[in-house]
């Protein structure tokens, strides 16, 4: 082990949370809710004095890393009308396994305007590329904001925020728009999460959504110690387009990774049906995804913080940085 990456005995742990779509976030704001959220999670009703003591001791020794400024930068590819026909086709496929996820859900399994839409999106018997792929998108996010009777519908998520969850993924898997130095979106995107580690430090990463992709992809890079990763919200076992585009190829847990906690909400429609155990190969220590159901109840339960308030996400948490902590 080189100097660069021991861990010293009075390394106090390092936690780093990993955003997942949207755009230019201010990070301060982020950072005080990501640590509230997780301090509400540890912290019983009643407690606010300490669970605002808690919340402000994790966010002094936390950091988070944003890109979302980089999918709305100046000059940066959408995947509306103005994307070229490899990246809408891309998000197509996302699209087409969002609806399909959508459609298995209780009370929505014989909705047929959703069957509809869904026939649309991929016709049998028909060959592919009637239409431009980026003006198909563009007309059938157009037919899913219209359907009525959705309980999570277009008056819960616009046109342009179902464009957002669909669309960065796609456009961060393409591993294209590189920069004038030649470096590709994805690659930018995991430059900013490996700046906020500490090599010197143990690390625990909480990431949430296309962070879950980003920060798999990124400690596959790195060669400091983590003692816990925490996905939340995950799409990396998305059969059809996800899974099979991460690199390395199959997904497996990086080496430097010493426990992994994975957390889904029954509800969520991001996160596949399968589970991201069986969709992720072992390191050579064996590590692997532990996975953890949990039912909020709530018509959009995808959010990071919904996740993070939850005691079984930040219980875990909290053992781990205590366990890393420097001993007085």
């Amino acid at each position: 082990m080189t100097t660069d990456t021991m861990v010293t005995e009075k390394a106090r742990p390092r936690l780093v949370f990993v955003h997942g779509i949207g755009g230019p976030r201010d990070v301060t704001k982020e950072l005080a809710a990501w640590s509230g959220a997780l301090a509400e999670g540890a912290v019983p009703a009643g407690g606010a004095a300490e669970r605002a003591d808690l919340a402000a001791a994790l966010a002094a020794d936390s950091a988070f890393a944003h890109y979302g400024d980089l999918f709305t930068a100046s000059g940066a590819q959408g995947a509306g009308a103005g994307a070229d026909e490899e990246q809408a086709a891309l998000t197509l496929d996302l699209l087409a396994e969002f609806l399909d996820e959508l459609a298995s859900l209780p009370g929505h399994q014989n909705h047929r305007g959703l069957a509809r839409v869904r026939a649309q999106l991929s016709p049998q018997g028909e060959a592919q590329g009637v239409l431009n792929p980026a003006r198909h998108l563009s007309l059938m996010l157009a037919s899913i904001a219209a359907l009525p009777g959705l309980s999570w519908g277009a008056r819960r998520l616009s046109r342009v925020e179902l464009l957002g969850i669909l669309s960065q993924p796609g456009r961060y898997l393409r591993r294209a728009e590189p920069d004038a130095a030649g470096r590709t979106l994805d690659q930018r995107v995991r430059d900013r999460v490996l700046r906020c580690l500490d090599p010197s430090r143990p690390a625990i990463v909480v990431a949430h959504s296309l962070g879950t992709v980003v920060a798999l992809e990124a400690l596959a890079e790195y060669r400091g110690s983590v003692a816990l990763l925490v996905t939340v919200g995950s799409p990396i076992a998305t059969p059809g387009v996800v899974r099979p585009l991460i690199r390395p190829r199959p997904p497996a847990t990086p080496e430097t990774v010493a426990a992994w906690a994975d957390f889904r909400d029954n509800d969520d429609l991001v996160v596949p049906k399968r589970r991201l155990v069986k969709a992720v190969e072992p390191n050579s220590a064996g590590v692997r995804p532990t996975p953890h159901r949990l039912t909020s109840a709530r018509f959009w339960s995808h959010d990071a913080t919904t996740y993070l308030r939850r005691e079984e996400v930040a219980g875990p948490v909290l053992e781990a940085r205590a366990a890393t902590a420097p001993r007085s």
